[in-house]
This record gives C-alpha cells, structure tokens and sequence, in this order.
C-alpha cells in the first residue's frame, strides 16, 4: 500500500546515525508499493516519516522513545504547551535540564515531552544511559525546545494507525509477512567492536544480536517482505550476510555525531536488500 503524498512531517528528535541522508540520496531504494511497514528500530524515524504508511508496526527497546511517539499521538496540542513550558522555563534556569533529567514523569505527556527537552538541549543530541538506565548526558549548548518545522498535529495523523511498541527487533521483523517492507537500521556493532558507534551501543547491542538480526531479516525474505537494511560496511557483517540472498551494495556519508570532532568525516556504510 502507498503511503499518503501530503507533504512529510519532519522527525522531532535528533539520532546518532540518523537516516536523514538516506532519503535524500537513496530513497530509490525504498519500496513504492507495500503493505505494512516495519520499523524494528526505530530512533528519529526518518525514513518512517519519508514513506508516510497508512499501516505501520513502530518498535524499539527504548521505553523514554516510544513513549514520545505516543504522548504525540495521544495529545499532540499538550505536547505543544508542554514543550513551551519547558523553553520557557529552560532559558530563566540554568539548573531545570538536570532536575527533569533526574526524574521521569509519569504523566504520558509529560514523560513524551521530557524526551524530547532532552533530546533537544543535551549534548550533542546524544542518548546515552547509565548501567542502572538513566539517561546521563550533560546539557548542551543549544537553547531551543520548540522548533519552527514541529508540526505534532500532522505527526499525531501519521501516527493513527502506527503500532507502536516496546520490543526486541526480532518480534517485529518476525510479525513480517509476503508484501510487507522491513526497514532495519541497527546499531553498527561489528565483531571486534571496531567501528564508530561502539561508544553508544556497545552495552545495548553485541555482535550475537547482529547475528540474530540476519537471521531474522532473512527469514522475513523468505516469507515474502521486502528487506532494506543498513549495517557497517566491515568484513565481519559482509561475512554475516555473504550466504544469504540479500544484494550488498557500499553508499558513502557524512557523519556528524561525534564527541571528538577529529573522528566526524565520511563514512561508508552498507546497504543490504531482499525483494526490494
């Protein structure tokens, strides 16, 4: 099924190894017709937002993420007022960015607003997390909360018919059937945790998840979905995937998410296709 050709809501929250760039360079590779789709990671949601899907399954083991999808979808004026609250309050008190850090409201709204203060004024839109799962980023220099292109309103419509959840990737992709499309944008662990993003996924996601993933993503093919995922352009994820059905093909980009600016440059990454 094609999604609507309104135009796009932007995504609110900034990502480390946001898919932006995907859609402005390669959106030829995403499926023009399809059923549901699928979004085991789901993080700013930017090729989410690109597709616009009528049907959608939404998941990500982040809880603080997914609960900002639904406070959106919820009660997309009181995240507004929320939000502007928070600008408000963030530019008179040098110290409201800790004091929200170290607590979670329980409020849906709240909590989904919270999210995204935090996103948005941390530094370097980074999330990261404690060992006990608290959120441990210190401010930043930034002092915006509420952006001219928010537009929570068409994100609420776009969200309607979204299944949003807290989950492992491996029951969504699993939930795939024949006409389905499949987007997988993992964390980028490689086997000797050689690459990029270790300092932010490290904990969360092991090399025996990415074989996990393969698996996964290959028995969706199998069934019928069409499969687009992105990975690590490194030997240890081509040898993953060399024996499978998926096409392989090297895309080269920017990256800006770094905390040491001598490290930010180009990267390749890989792009792995089935049915697409």
């Amino acid at each position: 099924m094609k999604g609507e050709t309104q135009r796009n809501p932007a995504p609110f929250l900034n990502w480390a190894g946001g898919k932006r760039w995907l859609v402005q360079k390669h959106a030829s590779l995403l499926p023009l017709t399809y059923s549901n789709y699928i979004e085991p990671f789901l993080g700013a949601g930017s090729v989410f937002f690109h597709m616009q899907p009528r049907k959608s399954i939404l998941s990500d083991l982040n809880a603080d993420l997914i609960a900002a999808y639904q406070g959106i979808r919820e009660d997309p004026q009181g995240v507004v007022a929320s939000l502007r609250y928070r600008q408000r309050i963030h530019n008179k008190d040098d110290d409201y960015y800790y004091r929200l850090r170290a607590r979670v409201p329980q409020d849906p709204i709240q909590r989904a607003t919270r999210m995204i203060y935090l996103n948005r004024t941390c530094f370097n839109g980074i999330y990261r997390v404690n060992l006990n799962g608290n959120f441990n980023v210190p401010r930043g220099s930034k002092s915006k909360v509420c952006m001219s292109n928010d537009d929570f309103p068409a994100i609420a419509r776009l969200l309607k018919n979204a299944d949003l959840r807290v989950c492992d990737f491996e029951d969504s992709i699993d939930v795939a059937k024949a006409g389905d499309f499949v987007f997988a944008d993992p964390p980028y662990t490689v086997r000797h945790n050689l690459n990029g993003f270790v300092k932010y996924n490290e904990i969360l996601f092991s090399w025996a998840d990415q074989e996990r993933l393969a698996f996964a993503l290959q028995r969706a093919a199998r069934r019928g979905a069409k499969v687009l995922s992105t990975n690590a352009n490194h030997k240890s994820v081509l040898d993953l995937y060399s024996s499978t059905e998926f096409a392989m093909r090297v895309v080269s980009r920017c990256s800006r998410i770094s905390s040491d600016a001598t490290t930010r440059g180009a990267f390749n990454e890989l792009f792995l296709t089935a049915n697409v």
